[in-house]
Parts: C-alpha cells; structure tokens; sequence
C-alpha cells in the first residue's frame, strides 16, 4: 500500500471532500441567499408595511417549499395552531406558559405518532425555530414588551421570515419588527 505525501492528501481531500461538499451546499442554499436578500430589498424600499410583511411571509413559505417540498404544511398547521392559541388567550396574563404546553404536546405528536420519523426529523429544526419565536413572543406580550397583539400578516411574515425559518437563528418580534421597518440589521 503506497502511502500518499502531503500534497496529494490534500489533492485528494480537495477533490473527494471540499468541492463536492462546497457544491452541494451551494446548490442547497442558493435560493434561500436570493430569496433573503429580495426580501431585504424590499423592507429597504418605501413600500407598506403589510407588503413587507406579505414579502417575509411568501418567502418564508418559497424556501419552506423549497427545503420540505409539501411536508411544508406541518411546519404552517403549527404557526397556524400557535396563532389560534394566542387568538383564545388573548386576555390571559398567561399566554407563554399556554402555548408552551400546546407546542410541547404538538411537539410529541409530531415526533411519536403524526408522520414518519425521517419526514419530522427532517423540519424539526424549522419547528423549533417556530416554536421558540411564537413561545418568546407569547412571553413578550404577557409582560408587555410588545404593544399590541399582531396581526395575522404580522404573526405570520414574523414565523416564517425567510432568513429564519429554515436554519434560524431565533430572533424577537422586535428585530423582525426593525428588519421590516428597513432600519440596519
């Protein structure tokens, strides 16, 4: 067995790893880099708020359909079930533990009985972001740091903004709120 020196290990890594890794990431993340920065150019420009929150939502649900082709739809019933339960808690001081218990109860759904194992295994990462961004501001509108409760647009251009939905990270109602209004990231 001939043992490689230092240069074609490193050809044959280049070659055998890096390019196609770097490649097929690319292809993975292609639209998601566009679709990010249209919606960018679009919360920059002097459009109305309900277009820029009508862009986060479409775009979220673009790269959604992109990544999850139609398994997409249980990533939407859960922003869907979220704003359902905030809609009947809406005069309760205890919305965050509310929708917590109803997302954890999904959650086990989901992972134990609704859908095949590789399917959730697959969007658990966009439901986690989903989860922990309806959860924060289910907590956030319980103590008051945010105003007014949003709208469905709002709620859900907010859930699935594009940049967040697929690989995160979490961000607040407040820094989607700022990204919409056009001010610096």
């Amino acid at each position: 067995m001939d043992s490689f020196g230092r240069v074609e290990f490193l050809q044959a890594l280049a070659e055998g790893c890096v390019l196609p890794t770097a490649q097929q990431g690319l292809e993975q993340v292609w639209q998601l880099l566009l679709v990010c920065l249209l919606c960018r150019v679009i919360c920059r420009l002097g459009v109305s708020c309900h277009v820029k929150h009508l862009s986060s939502l479409a775009g979220g649900l673009y790269v959604l359909y992109t990544f999850f082709e139609l398994h997409m739809m249980w990533v939407i019933i859960l922003c869907l079930l979220c704003y359902l339960i905030l809609l009947l808690s809406i005069n309760s001081s205890s919305r965050g533990v509310f929708l917590s218990v109803v997302i954890l109860i999904y959650m086990l759904m989901g992972e134990l009985h609704m859908i095949d194992a590789a399917t959730w295994h697959k969007m658990r990462g966009s439901q986690m972001v989903v989860a922990m961004k309806a959860i924060s501001l289910a907590f956030d509108l319980d103590r008051g740091a945010v105003s007014s409760f949003p709208s469905p647009l709002e709620f859900m251009g907010y859930l699935c903004f594009a940049g967040t939905i697929i690989f995160g990270p979490w961000i607040s109602f407040a820094s989607y709120t700022d990204a919409i209004i056009g001010c610096k990231m």
